[in-house]
């Protein structure tokens, strides 16, 4: 068979490091929860377990933070209110569909910590405009992760705490267990969306603390039992 030629040379393969291993967790898809935590959920103007509902960011979003290190992102274009959102990240290993939530921790390769970075000013505007908010989430630069920690190795990231600081002070701080939709939960409802597929990453949703963030701070983040992440906006 011959081989295909393509227009121009395709972009490399976004990938993340995964803990104590040499190959490389190569992400497909992002997937994000949104209003995932009932605290959350009130400060955006939100109350109850309403269905839940998802939102995706291009994989190339991607911005590693390596273990022991500290990522740079850019302060994004067109913003002026640009918000943290500390969240637990779920790594599809096996994919499907229709998958039950008992079923759900078969499919999971591991987990790691992530910020889901959003303009807010323009999600909101976006909103009061009745149309997608893409350009509010799913931005360049948008989805700082850490190192990947196998499921097995984990620990118990179901009841697990939560927590950002921003130059050294609290800004969010909960417990995973305070999710609306568990883990297994949001698999089972995404699974009825889409077809996962290994490389699926699942930003499962974010606790109240939510706030700014400006040129110079620096951000430092974890979920118990995993490798922390620490990101400076440049």
């Amino acid at each position: 068979m011959t081989e295909p030629t393509y227009a121009f040379a395709p972009p490399a393969v976004v990938s993340v490091p995964v803990q104590g291993r040499a190959e490389r967790f190569a992400v497909h898809r992002i997937y994000c929860v949104g209003r995932n935590y009932e605290e959350h959920a009130k400060e955006m103007g939100f109350t109850g377990r309403e269905p839940p509902f998802f939102f995706l960011k291009p994989a190339d979003a991607i911005v590693v933070a390596e273990p022991g290190q500290t990522a740079t992102i850019p302060y994004p274009t067109l913003t002026a209110n640009l918000h943290h959102e500390i969240e637990l990240v779920v790594a599809i290993g096996v994919g499907g569909r229709n998958i039950k939530a008992a079923d759900a921790a078969s499919h999971i390769y591991g987990y790691a910590v992530g910020l889901d970075m959003t303009r807010r000013d323009l999600q909101t505007d976006m909103k009061k405009q009745g149309r997608p908010w893409c350009i509010g989430k799913a931005y360049d630069q948008s989805a700082p992760i850490g190192p990947i920690t196998l499921a097995a190795q984990a620990g118990d990231v179901n009841h697990a705490a939560i927590w950002v600081q921003v130059n050294g002070t609290d800004r969010q701080r909960s417990n995973v267990a305070k999710l609306i939709w568990n883990v297994a939960e949001t698999i089972e409802h995404l699974s009825q969306a889409w077809e996962l597929k290994p490389g699926d990453l699942i930003y499962t949703g974010t606790p109240e603390g939510v706030a700014a963030v400006v040129r110079g701070d620096t951000m430092t983040g974890g979920v118990d039992g995993l490798t922390p992440i620490s990101v400076k906006v440049a």
